[in-house]
Formats: C-alpha cells, sequence, structure tokens
C-alpha cells in the first residue's frame, strides 16, 4: 500500500478547522481506502463515527421515518466504540428504540435532535464519516439530511453537532440535482454550500509507486530497477490508483511463466509491464464497465471524447462545460495546459478500442488488413514498411472518391483501423498525447517488446513537414530506435502516393504518402 501519511495531515487540517467537506473523487479512486486510514489517525484527538451508506437499502429511502430508523441503526453500530457516558445514555437509548422500530413517526428533526444532544454530552468532538453517498444521493430524503446538516452547522453552537462531516463519493453535492433529474438541461442543486473545497491531490505520485515497489521487492527480491518501474507504470496510469493496483497485482501473478517471460525478474521489466497492460486492456472489470455505460448514457461526454482522440480537437478546459465536468467528475479527462485531456494512457486507449470495435465490422480498411494480417509478420517481428505500403494502396482503392475534408478529418482513424488486426491479441500501441492535435499524431506500437513510432499527419507544407520530421527523430532518440515511420495525408493534386524513404545521420524515416 502506497504512504499516504502526506494526504491525512492534509485532511486532518480539514478536520480540525471543523470545516464540512466532500471528497469526490472517480470510482475506485482509493476514496474508502483513505477514509479507513483517516480513521485510525484522527481517533487519537476525536471520537470518529465511521458510516457506509450502501448498508442502507432502497427502501429505508421511502420516507424520512425509514430513514431516520436506518441512520439511527448504522450510526448506533458505528459508535459502539466510542465514549458511552451517563450524560448521552438516554439519547443512545432513544436512538436504539428508534433503530428497532419501536417508536412511531420519528422524522430527521428529532433524529437530529437525539444527535445534537450526543454531540453536547460528550467530552470530545465527533467527526462523522459517511462513505458511498452516491447511494443515497437520488433520492429527497437524502437532501433533506442534508439541510438538517447544514442547518446545525449554521446555528452557531458547533458543540451541538459534528464537529466535523466528511463525504464521499463520486458526485459532487453540487451535482446531485444533475443525478436526480438528467433530462432537467442539468441544473444544478445545492443544499450543502457550507462545504469547504477538497484540494487534496489522491492520485498516486511516482514516488508513490516507488515506496510501493520497494516494499514488495524487498519481500521477493526481483532484481527491478524500482524507479524505472515506477516511471512506465505512472507514465500508463497518470497515478490513477486502481490501475497502478492492477498492473501490479497482475504483473506480479499473471505475468511470469507467459512466452519470453520466465520468472518473476523477467515479468518486473519493461516488456513484462507491455503484457500487463495487454491483459488490462482486454479484461472485464468495474472501473471499465461504468465507463462504457457513462459514455453511452451521456452523448455530449461521448461526442466530446471521440473529437479529442480521432479529430485532434483542442478543447479549452471550462469546467462549467456539462460534458467537460461530467468527463472530470468520472475521472475520464483532465486539465493539462488549459486544455481538456484523457485521464490516462490506459483509458485512452481503451477508449480508442472501444470506438474501433463499434467500425470494425462495418469498415472496408479493417476488413482489407483482416485478409493480409499474416503477411505483415515475421520472426514474431512486425514489417512495419510492408504494413504502410499495403495500407497506401488499400486506403487509395476504396477511398480515393472521398471528399477531401471527409479524409482529413478520418484520415488517422483509417489507420488505426487498418491497424488494429494486424497487431490485435499480441501488440498494444497508445497515442503520444504531447503531439496529438488536428495536424498530427504519434503512435507508439508495442510488439513482442519491440517498439516502433509512427507519426501520422496531414500535409501542410514542406517546413511542417521537416519540423515533423524533426520530432520524430526526437523520439527515435528516446525509444533508443534507428527507424521511424510515418503516415502522410497529402491532399495536394500533385502528390506521389507511395513509400519514400529518408536517411538523416543515423536514423532513417520511411513515410508512407497517401
Amino acid at each position: 500500500m502506497a504512504d499516504i501519511h502526506g494526504r491525512l495531515q492534509k485532511i486532518k487540517e480539514l478536520v480540525d478547522a471543523g470545516d464540512y467537506f466532500v471528497i469526490n473523487r472517480a470510482r475506485q479512486y482509493g476514496k474508502t481506502t483513505t477514509l479507513w486510514a483517516l480513521k485510525e489517525y484522527l481517533k487519537e484527538t476525536y471520537l470518529v463515527v465511521f458510516i457506509n451508506f450502501q448498508q442502507l437499502s432502497e427502501n429505508d429511502y421511502r420516507d424520512e421515518y425509514a430513514f431516520a430508523s436506518a441512520f439511527a441503526d448504522v450510526f448506533l453500530d458505528a459508535y459502539n466504540k466510542n465514549e458511552v457516558s451517563a450524560s448521552i445514555e438516554e439519547s443512545l437509548s432513544f436512538l436504539q428504540k428508534v433503530a428497532d422500530g419501536e417508536t412511531e413517526n420519528i422524522g430527521l428533526r428529532r433524529l437530529f435532535k437525539a444527535l445534537s444532544q450526543i454531540c453536547v454530552g460528550v467530552s470530545g468532538k465527533i467527526v462523522l464519516l459517511i462513505d458511498e453517498v452516491d447511494s443515497a444521493s437520488n433520492n429527497q430524503v437524502f437532501l433533506d439530511f442534508l439541510a438538517q446538516l447544514r442547518a446545525y452547522y449554521l446555528s452557531g453552537d458547533r458543540k451541538s453537532t459534528f464537529w466535523s462531516v466528511i463525504l464521499a463519493g463520486v458526485y459532487d453535492i453540487r451535482n446531485l440535482k444533475l443525478k436526480m433529474h438528467p433530462d432537467l438541461q442539468h441544473k444544478y442543486n445545492s443544499p450543502w454550500n457550507i462545504a469547504a473545497e477538497f484540494n487534496v491531490d489522491m492520485s498516486l505520485k511516482v514516488s508513490d509507486i516507488a515506496g510501493m515497489l520497494e516494499e514488495y521487492e524487498g519481500d521477493h527480491c526481483t532484481g527491478m530497477n524500482v524507479s524505472q518501474m515506477a516511471e512506465l507504470i505512472y507514465d500508463y496510469t497518470s497515478g490513477y490508483p486502481f490501475l497502478v493496483s492492477r498492473l501490479c497485482k497482475l504483473l506480479d501473478e499473471n505475468i511470469a511463466g507467459k512466452e519470453r517471460i520466465s520468472d518473476k525478474t523477467s515479468a518486473w521489466t519493461k516488456n513484462g509491464l507491455a503484457e500487463a497492460v495487454k491483459l488490462l486492456l482486454a479484461e472485464p472489470n468495474t472501473l471499465f464497465d461504468d465507463m462504457v455505460k457513462k459514455i453511452y448514457d451521456l452523448p455530449e461526454l461521448r461526442k466530446m471524447l471521440y473529437a479529442i482522440l480521432f479529430q485532434g480537437d483542442r478543447i479549452s478546459y471550462n469546467i462549467d462545460n456539462h460534458a467537460i465536468r461530467v468527463g472530470s467528475m468520472f475521472g475520464f479527462v483532465k486539465n493539462i495546459n488549459g486544455n481538456t485531456a484523457i485521464a490516462n494512457r490506459i483509458f485512452e486507449t481503451r477508449l480508442y478500442n472501444l470506438f474501433l470495435s463499434e467500425e470494425m465490422l462495418n469498415s472496408a480498411i479493417y476488413k482489407a488488413a483482416d485478409v493480409e494480417k499474416n503477411l505483415f509478420v515475421s520472426g514474431g517481428q512486425l514489417n512495419m514498411e510492408l504494413i504502410l505500403e499495403r495500407f497506401v494502396q488499400s486506403f487509395t482503392d476504396i477511398y480515393s472518391d472521398a471528399e477531401e475534408s471527409f479524409l482529413e478529418e478520418n484520415g488517422r482513424r483509417f489507420f488505426l483501423l487498418y491497424l488494429k488486426p494486424i497487431i490485435n491479441g499480441v501488440g498494444n500501441y497508445y497515442i503520444e498525447s504531447r503531439t496529438r492535435d488536428l495536424r498530427r499524431t504519434d503512435i507508439i506500437i508495442d510488439y513482442h517488446g519491440k517498439q516502433y513510432v509512427c507519426e501520422m499527419k496531414i500535409w501542410h507544407g514542406e517546413e511542417y513537414n521537416r519540423r515533423g520530421e524533426k520530432q520524430l527523430l526526437g523520439y527515435l532518440e528516446d525509444y533508443h530506435l534507428t527507424t521511424g515511420y510515418m503516415v502522410s495525408f497529402n491532399f495536394n493534386k500533385n502528390k506521389k502516393p507511395g513509400i519514400r524513404k529518408i536517411r538523416i545521420g543515423e536514423k532513417e524515416l520511411i513515410e508512407a504518402v497517401v
């Protein structure tokens, strides 16, 4: 487990200030793990009551009386290890009767009166942690519950209520009405505008990943290069906790014994990680399932992601934009230098695979590659030059009559569709995000441990082309390669389609002109 002591310190500063706040992060982002650790971290200073709203059933939200009974029940279960004194025995006894259904028509007002009496009667300060608030947040009774918390907070007598309240879930409180009524033009409701800003970074840094790997290495002695592996894992995940954890689990349990990877020493390498990434991208899991569901449920989000991936659109990051706001809340996109970007390389490749899979059955360019795919592999390695040559031929045969605007917008998608059946099941690919725009994109292909760098670009003159060549040469240096590949979509009438080779020093560039 990563050492999260630093973030616990920052969260405690908010608690010490008596703040109420929400830890709203994407699914499987370490919210529950953080709350459990926080409970232990705070227990020497505060009376901590930790509740999980997943313990409540749908029937518990049918009205405020059912909710009051259910809340009293889970509150008492969570409180039972804290202080019990004569001053609060009566209130605890009352809550027990409410929980057991021995009282009638005890709603939120009476519930909170009893809770207030407990807060007043104990010698310390009570901190209330509530996990999985999403399971409650599409119910009006939950909004009423928040309103009661807000009213006591604003009463001016902080001793009469919880010192600090922390809610954890995916949805921000400001988005509750969005979840309750997604068809109402995205109106927002803020029943809890007392909440302080929660700006603690919960992603894992390279140093966090390295700390976990060092601990693992102490137990298993694989001989891995810890700093290199930490950097590589971060490059794929951008520190998304579940993705980091999942890749490490795959490396530990599933990679050794595969082709060319005999043991754990071989697994904890760059090649082993490529295999783990391939497994992760192919597996079903709740995180990816939820991502797909959200994309199909939210057309605006889908349109934005598609535009970023395939059209190279630069979309300014504006949190007031509904699609950007929702994409950020679910962890699919993030702000990079003022632009909206896919959150990490794993998500990006999974999204590419999703969108491409929707077109495969009806794609002529995909079918053309699928028929010839066995021609492109020799000795376990890709013949990239032949791939480019055949792509030019197929593209010209199929799309020669298409409009230029259509080809310019979809050219890179056609190349990925052509590449997909060739590397499927064996290789990976990802897009180098630093160069993705409307004019050019660099794709990194990993096949049987060997990497190929291929630049896809729209022709915009010789000067622009030379800049692209220089950029590609830089990538060849980064990846310690001598040969690079280019696909140029050139719509000039006097173009010469086909393959040309360019020698620059010790490097060779093979360019396919379409």
